[in-house]
This record gives structure tokens, sequence and C-alpha cells, in this order.
């Protein structure tokens, strides 16, 4: 952006695809103020977006949905920022939404000891991390957040941590292959119509011979990027047209891949087609705000924060005690926010450990215990200038988390 601001051009359309993410709330307004002048400089600027904070200096806004996945598609609103608040789209009727502090927090059952950390920009910090609770590290960007939950923490403290990093597998997975869901799927079709599981898998014997299971033919134009056309033969499909002869609840094997998370669910919860296992994979999908993602959609297709859910998913059916989420928040519209309070909550009530490093201030207001990083980024972060509830972090007001989350909460 800086580079854009110093160049003598004009009349150019910029596209940011959510220049928040990783910004502390301080960070926030500084881009805001880039963006202005960006627009000021006779330039159009066009921002995807989540954050109030940004839409807010919109000159125009453009709503899409009404939902998401096959939901979506459609532009339900486009006018002023005024005109959005009473549109009763679900970013209009969200917009003002504001997560009030809790009147009490959880107790802490132990500590993390973090003794002497200096990774980075770390200066030598020791901090106990409560157990048992909702732990925030929060702190501007930069400010070594990350470098204190994933470079510091003691080895052997049974931590699972999701990022949102790249999920590792092809073109050809899928979230019923990466969550284990297509194995009691395929058991389901092969019992039920008496041949092999390997049939009903598109990289084994089931899959089109034509396309080899890819669904779309792949050609390479050596110098320019290569082409991907959807297979005549199985339409895209991916599997042998002998095999979708088979049927498991009135469904082949394509359809049921087809099938958004949230129709699956009540696909396999009731009647002949009842498969307690998928069930359970399933509400786990459902439960991290995943309801619209086609079970069978590549997972190349999917955004950083589909990306991170998809991995607690997973990870909600292992044993560790202590989960490590970073910035769960990315890509969540205003009204999934709450669905991710409530799946924490449910979390710790379940006996783990949630420490989450975020900067969005519903999430500070709702943990237990915030740890605030600082009080700059680069070398003059690196210290922990705050710790304790968010109650107490909006009356000291002495850090610039402090500052934002007092004017979020309008105390």
């Amino acid at each position: 952006m800086i580079r854009h601001l110093g160049s003598s051009l004009t009349d150019v359309t910029y596209v940011f695809d959510e220049p928040t993410t990783g910004l502390h709330p301080h960070d926030i307004q500084r881009m805001n103020d880039l963006l202005l002048r960006l627009r000021d400089k006779g330039n159009t600027v066009l921002v995807v977006e989540h954050k109030p904070e940004t839409i807010l200096i919109a000159d125009h806004v453009v709503d899409l949905g009404p939902g998401a996945g096959a939901q979506g598609g459609t532009v339900c609103f486009e006018g002023s920022v005024d005109e959005l608040r009473t549109s009763h789209t679900i970013t209009g009727r969200h917009f003002d939404d504001r997560a009030a502090l809790k009147p009490d927090v959880r107790k802490p059952t132990g500590a993390l000891e973090i003794r002497g950390a200096a990774t980075h920009n770390l200066r030598g910090v020791d901090v106990d991390v409560p157990l048992g609770v909702l732990t925030v590290v929060t702190g501007v960007a930069g400010s070594g957040k990350s470098s204190l939950v994933h470079g510091s923490i003691p080895k052997g403290a049974d931590v699972v941590s999701i990022d949102q990093s790249a999920i590792k597998g092809s073109r050809r997975s899928n979230p019923a292959t990466y969550t284990g869901l297509l194995e009691p799927i395929r058991k389901a079709f092969a019992k039920a119509n008496g041949v092999k599981p390997a049939l009903f898998s598109a990289n084994s014997e089931g899959a089109c011979p034509t396309c080899n299971g890819a669904g779309v033919i792949y050609t390479d134009l050596a110098m320019m990027a290569g082409v991907a056309t959807t297979c005549e033969d199985c339409e895209g499909k991916r599997f042998d047209a002998s095999v979708l002869e088979y049927r498991f609840g009135g469904r082949d094997i394509s359809e049921v891949l087809a099938m958004p998370v949230s129709e699956a669910l009540s696909f396999f919860e009731s009647g002949e087609s009842t498969i307690p296992a998928a069930r359970v994979i399933l509400q786990r999908l459902a439960d991290v705000g995943l309801g619209y993602l086609t079970i069978g959609q590549p997972l190349t297709t999917l955004s950083g924060g589909e990306r991170q859910r998809l991995k607690l998913a997973v990870h909600m059916g292992e044993k560790g005690s202590v989960y490590v989420l970073d910035e769960p928040t990315t890509g969540l519209h205003l009204a999934d926010v709450e669905q991710l309070l409530g799946l924490l909550d449910r979390l710790v009530d379940s006996g783990l450990s949630v420490i989450v490093v975020e900067h969005h201030q519903a999430v500070m207001a709702h943990a237990d215990h915030i740890i605030d990083l600082g009080p700059g980024a680069g070398h003059d972060g690196g210290l922990v200038v705050f710790e304790g509830s968010p109650t107490e972090l909006v009356a000291d007001r002495s850090t610039l988390t402090g500052q934002h989350l007092a004017a979020y909460v309008g105390a």
C-alpha cells in the first residue's frame, strides 16, 4: 500500500482482499487512512472485508448473500453504510453488534509457566498462562504474540496447535477425505450394495477412467497457465458411470459428495441412511461454522479461515488438553463470530484450556484472561504490558488494546 501511495499513477482500480487480517484495531485505523489516501489520489478502491471499522469508511457498500455457499451468490444490498444498517440483511442486522464484557470469569485450574521467552523480539518474558479457562493473547501486529504462543510454550505441554497454514493434500482432497468422513460413507455404500468399498473412492477403483477421478481434464499450455475443463464423460462427477448406479438412501455417491454439511447431517441421522460415525464428524463441521461447505469441495478452494476451522473440527476429536488457535475470526462474518464464541465456550466447559491469539474485540471481551503484548511492534514490542480480566483491561486503559476495547464496549 505504501508503494502504491508513492506512485504517480492515478485512475487505477485497487482490490484488497481482507486487508485487516492479522491487524490490531490500532493498526486498522492506520490502514483505513492509507485506503482513504489511495482513493483521494484519484483511484478506485475495492475492499473485500468483514470488519465494521473498515466498512464504516466506505462510500458505497455491496452486500452479498443471503447465506453462504449454495445459499449465497446474490447481491442483497447496495448503498451507503447508514442505509446498510436499516437494510435487514444479515450484515445490516449485525453491523452494530458488540459483545459485552463478562460479569464473571472462570477460575483457572492451574498454569502453564513460560520463563525467559526470547524468541524473535520477545525480551525475556516471564508469564503464567492460566489453564482451564479461555485466554486471549493480544497486542498490536508484530508485538510478539505468535512468538510467545507458538515458540515459547514448554515442550510436552499436551498442546494442539491450529493455525491457518495450507492443509496438506492435493486438488483431489476435500473435506470428506480430510476429516475421515468418506470412510464410513464408503463402507455404508458397499454394505448396502454388496460390493467393495474401493468402488466409492474417486482415487481408487471407482474413478472415471477418462479423468482418473479428478472430475476435470488438465491441459498444460507450456508458457501460459494450464487450463482445467470439466470431464465430458463423467460431467465432473469423478466416478465411473457403473458406480453411480449404486444407491444409498436414494442417492448415488456423487450426489452425497455434492451435499453441504448441514444437508448431509440431516441425511445421515435419520431413516435408512443413518451412519452414526459420519454424523459425529459432520456435527463437528457444523459446530465450527462450516455448515454451508460442500463435503466434496476441493481443499484448494478453501479460504485461510475455512482451512483453520476444518483443522479445528478434526482436532476436536483428539485428546489434547490445551488448544491454541491463531486468529480464528479471520474471514468470519459478524454473524459467525457469535457462533465461534459459543464453540470456544463449549471447548472450555468440556475441560479444555483454550488459548486464542486474537485482535477481535468480541473475542477479547468474551475472554476469562487477557495477556496483552507490546507496547509497540518489532523492537518496540516483546513485553507483557497487561495481564488480567477484560474488565480490568478496560478499567486500566494504559495500553492501546485497553483503549480500543473500552471504546468497543462503550465503557
